[in-house]
């Protein structure tokens, strides 16, 4: 079924969308993105006793929760690589999920709870450390509009040392090798610019505008059936897969979640808004060209405009938001508050890093004839994958 959209008279920020061949399996994917979302499974000690307490009611009663950050920090300190581990991330994951609205069946009064947030500050505290210490991060410039936008238009043109996951899936990634890109990228995709959003109220001024300014493309342009998330969904369902909100959670490595819980750390943690401005920016520079290459593999493998609608969608809106990304937002940041300029080189080079380290999971696992799943699941043949 071919999107449908509203015909009023506002005017259109994004481009139209494509009509759907008649054997299209292409379909809205707004309702797919308001359902209820599923329930992952546990990794380790921590992430279960996360996932089994949050499905609880909060009581008066604290000990049951006041080892929480004690159990993290263990965690933490077995922990021989923070980004990779699959326990400490999907912890992490679904302690932002409480912010979000995204675990099933968790109550609602555990978001605020000062045990959960010690418990969630631990694993931060870590994380971060981490991404510090083994992301390359380019000399600060000047910190005026021009100086800034020019050096993240260098870092973000730069070649990438690892393969390339955008040129394998233009000319070599199968069909299989498609849905287990798009399962990848839901983590984020099906939730998108939301990470990003929580840096409106920590942004004032130029800065401020110019990332509602983006924003307001990503959420649609006040029309829902256009939310970037909702086109996702009918791109997914174009391949038959489960557009539901972690119904591929469990199938996903570590490092996919931490790509989606950086974003969250930046975005929930203002002392940390010059790295979500940072992030933002390199993540618009780098959307434009790749989605062109992901567009030209789904349709070598033989999908039509309508799947392939959100790749060309980013391709002509993501040029534009470069510009804003990088001058009004990031460096008109820089040059309202210069102390900000090291973490908004930082986002920028975080974002590029933990994208790289993700895309290289999937293109060496495919290279070696493998999936780039944690498990095998069913594929649209009914085949395991």
């Amino acid at each position: 079924m071919a999107l449908t959209f509203p015909t009023d008279s506002r005017p259109m920020n994004t481009a139209d969308a494509p009509a759907a061949s008649s054997d299209s399996t292409a379909t809205d994917g707004l309702a797919a993105t308001t359902g209820a979302p599923r329930t992952p499974t546990a990794r380790g000690p921590l992430s279960n006793r996360i996932l089994t307490l949050v499905r609880t009611t909060p009581t008066d009663d604290d000990s049951a929760t006041a080892d929480l950050a004690a159990d993290a920090a263990a965690a933490v300190a077995a922990s021989i690589d923070i980004v990779n581990d699959d326990d400490i991330q999907l912890a992490l994951f679904l302690l932002y999920g409480l912010h979000y609205g995204s675990l099933a069946d968790a109550n609602d009064a555990w978001e605020w709870h000062p045990h959960l947030i010690a418990a969630r500050r631990v694993i931060e505290a870590a994380f971060e450390a981490q991404l510090r210490r083994d992301v390359p991060v380019p000399d600060a410039p000047e910190p005026t509009m021009a100086a800034v936008a020019d050096t993240l238009f260098t870092l973000t043109g730069a070649e990438s040392s690892g393969p390339s996951l955008s040129r394998f899936v233009a000319a070599k990634a199968n069909r299989e090798q498609l849905e287990e890109f798009l399962i990848h990228r839901s983590i984020y995709t099906l939730k998108e610019a939301d990470p990003h959003s929580w840096a409106i109220p920590r942004l004032s001024g130029r800065p401020k505008a110019a990332l509602v300014e983006i924003q307001a493309d990503e959420y649609g342009g006040g029309r829902p059936d256009r939310m970037h998330a909702a086109i996702f969904a009918g791109t997914m369902t174009g391949l038959g897969l489960d557009t539901t909100y972690g119904a591929y959670l469990d199938f996903v490595p570590a490092v996919t979640l931490a790509s989606q819980n950086m974003m969250s750390m930046f975005g929930l943690n203002r002392r940390l808004r010059g790295a979500i401005a940072g992030h933002l920016a390199a993540f618009e520079m780098t959307s434009s060209i790749p989605n062109g290459l992901y567009a030209r593999g789904f349709r070598r493998n033989g999908f039509d405009d309508a799947v392939c609608w959100y790749f060309d969608e980013h391709v002509e809106a993501d040029a534009v938001h470069e510009q804003i990304a990088g001058r009004d937002l990031a460096g008109a940041l820089a040059e309202d508050e210069p102390d900000l300029l090291p973490d908004i080189l930082f986002g920028a080079a975080a974002c590029l890093t933990v994208d790289d380290w993700a895309g290289q999971v999937m293109v060496e696992a495919w290279s070696a004839g493998a999936s780039a799943l944690r498990m095998p699941r069913a594929t649209t043949s009914g085949t395991a994958a």
